[in-house]
């Protein structure tokens, strides 16, 4: 098993080879075909509540960093039923399970972790979903914007890996969307089916006053850029701000608001599965700006924390 490891931000991933070990009744073995890069890969090694916890709950050895992947089903233990050897999928890794990371050529992981995959989608659309998507998803889900007719949403950070998939979902949702980015991703931003506003261009929450009130703000850049008192102020009476960027600020309205939130794109089988269909449907697509091999990852780390990244990074064992 390769995997691209490190100890810390202080020491560059490198790929090393670690043992396989042996299925457990209740687990599956994925030869890794694509892996989506996300920031929590790189803000784990950094430390913080994540990186404290992976070192407190996750499996023991090197910090092998990474949540979604894509690939074969290469094994399976034996009170598996589905997904069977064979089989395609897409998922994501869990530390509090004792994983490692999907930063590997294969990982391991149970079958409620993973949706099965149609020939029809590839292995490098299908690894954009695991965090980005299963986000968006559960923000949509968390505002309801499916059964509310009419609906209106605002994205900042459009063109982010969250942001697009939000703005697809929520267009394929019927609901009306306005999303925040630079006039270079506008024409994107507005060919997905949203309103796009300049962040350049003068105050974008002014902006975005005009078009609302918004039934979701979603703050996929964070509170210090869109602060948020000012994104509360555009929503309706029963609208919701979500956090996707949590700094220590957010805390006290975290706790006080019941229309402020935050939650954890977590993906799972259930969510995964409707997110597979909608791309087969062609109702969302997967925008991927770069992919790099495995070796490279930190090159991929680097183009991700400096920001501006349109869309997913990607990279391929």
């Amino acid at each position: 098993m390769i995997v691209a490891t490190s100890r810390s931000s202080r020491e560059s991933l490198r790929l090393v080879e670690l043992p396989s070990r042996p299925l457990r009744a209740d687990e599956l073995r994925v030869r890794v075909r694509a892996i989506g890069v996300n920031p929590v890969d790189w803000k784990m090694r950094e430390g913080g509540p994540l990186g404290t916890a992976q070192r407190l709950i996750g499996p023991p050895g090197p910090l092998v960093v990474g949540i979604d992947f894509a690939g074969e089903v290469v094994e399976v233990g034996s009170a598996v039923e589905r997904p069977r050897p064979g089989d395609r999928v897409v998922g994501g890794t869990d530390f509090s399970r004792k994983q490692r990371g999907s930063y590997a050529d294969e990982v391991i992981v149970r079958p409620d972790q993973c949706a099965e995959l149609p020939a029809s989608v590839s292995f490098e659309e299908a690894a954009c979903l695991p965090v980005a998507g299963v986000t968006a998803w559960r923000w949509l889900d968390e505002a309801d914007i499916a059964s509310k007719p009419g609906a209106r949403v605002l994205v900042l950070g459009a063109s982010g890996g969250v942001g697009l998939f939000a703005l697809q979902l929520a267009r394929s949702y019927g609901a009306t969307v306005v999303g925040v980015c630079s006039a270079r991703n506008a024409p994107l931003v507005t060919r997905l089916g949203a309103t796009a506003l300049d962040y350049n261009q003068g105050d974008p929450l002014e902006a975005a006053a005009r078009l609302g009130p918004f039934d979701l703000v979603l703050n996929a850049v964070g509170s210090a850029v869109y602060p948020s008192a000012s994104c509360r102020s555009l929503l309706c009476a029963t609208g919701l701000l979500g956090l996707v960027v949590v700094r220590p600020a957010d805390y006290p309205a975290l706790v006080t608001s019941r229309r402020t939130k935050t939650l954890l794109g977590k993906p799972t089988r259930e969510i995964l599965e409707p997110l597979v269909a909608a791309l087969v449907k062609r109702e969302i697509e997967a925008i991927i700006e770069a992919t790099f091999p495995l070796a490279e990852a930190e090159e991929a780390h680097a183009r991700s924390r400096a920001g501006k990244v349109v869309g997913k990074l990607l990279l391929v064992p």
